[in-house]
């Protein structure tokens, strides 16, 4: 074979063969560049039977912000938060719920904590702000956040319930079950007999020792996966919760809880089949 002719196959075969190996370059364009950063602000119209608190109740809900310095590591930027917070002040919602990890990582290379409350201390609603902390926020600087939220207008409910003011709805935060701060019996405790509540954790794990609870349950810190894959569903979900609960509506003993996959990212600075979101869910009566 000449020179010539061996020089034409190569270049055929290369031209043949150049969609293969493009693929995987496209793919982790589209999973760390592009995906990370396409945020959903979806829409949830939910009924809920003996609805006790107010028609149309717009409840907002952003987990997971990781926030970080840098754009590509962390994906999520203080000035993408507030980007992110413009947005959800813009839906005029009702009441926002924070299901925790505002820290990236252990906190050593991003935003203090009064940068974190600067910025998210943005957010308002008419019946208020409400937090509980998570994983990455206790290896961090769990007790300082708090503290800081507080004084930016935030309510940080660790294993306590409150009533909403106004209304006949109640609302329970029970603390990060990864890092051993839950105890929902506690949380449960001021909660009246009757009464109709809202409950907010971080792991979804927490779940599995609720009692039945006339009302709605949300959570976040699996972010879905990350990876998403079709016939498996999510690759990794940390903690004690099962894989089959890492996104969306789960049903348990009588509860309805929806775990979002958050706004950031952990670990790896990507995500695939997996968008992350915010959540306005509009609750009426069934």
């Amino acid at each position: 074979m000449s020179g010539q002719s061996k020089r034409c196959r190569i270049l055929s075969g290369l031209r043949r063969g150049w969609p293969l190996l493009l693929l995987p370059i496209m793919l982790g364009i589209w999973a760390f560049l592009i995906e990370p950063r396409w945020v959903a602000e979806r829409e949830i119209h939910e009924t809920i039977a003996g609805w006790q608190g107010p028609s149309g109740l717009k409840v907002a809900v952003a987990s997971d912000w990781h926030l970080g310095q840098h754009s590509f590591k962390s994906v999520m930027t203080v000035a993408r938060a507030q980007a992110i917070v413009e947005r959800i002040n813009a839906a005029r919602p009702d009441l926002i719920l924070l299901p925790g990890d505002f820290i990236s990582g252990h906190g050593e290379h991003g935003p203090s904590v009064d940068e974190i409350a600067q910025v998210l201390g943005r957010l308002h609603a008419p019946l208020g702000v409400y937090a509980v902390l998570g994983n990455h926020d206790w290896w961090g600087d769990g007790p300082g956040l708090a503290e800081a939220f507080s004084r930016a207008g935030i309510t940080v409910l660790e294993n306590s319930a409150k009533a909403l003011p106004g209304t006949d709805l109640w609302l329970v935060g029970i603390g990060d079950d990864y890092t051993g701060h839950a105890d929902p019996g506690r949380a449960l405790r001021d909660l009246p007999g009757s009464a109709q509540a809202l409950v907010m954790m971080h792991d979804p794990a927490s779940l599995a020792e609720l009692p039945s609870i006339s009302g709605r349950i949300f959570a976040g810190h699996t972010h879905g996966g990350q990876v998403w894959l079709p016939f498996i569903g999510a690759l990794v979900v940390p903690g004690r919760a099962p894989r089959r609960w890492a996104y969306g509506w789960v049903e348990h003993q009588g509860n309805r809880l929806y775990v979002t996959s958050g706004l950031g990212t952990s670990i790896l600075p990507l995500r695939f089949n997996q968008r992350p979101e915010w959540v306005m869910f509009t609750l009426n009566a069934q």
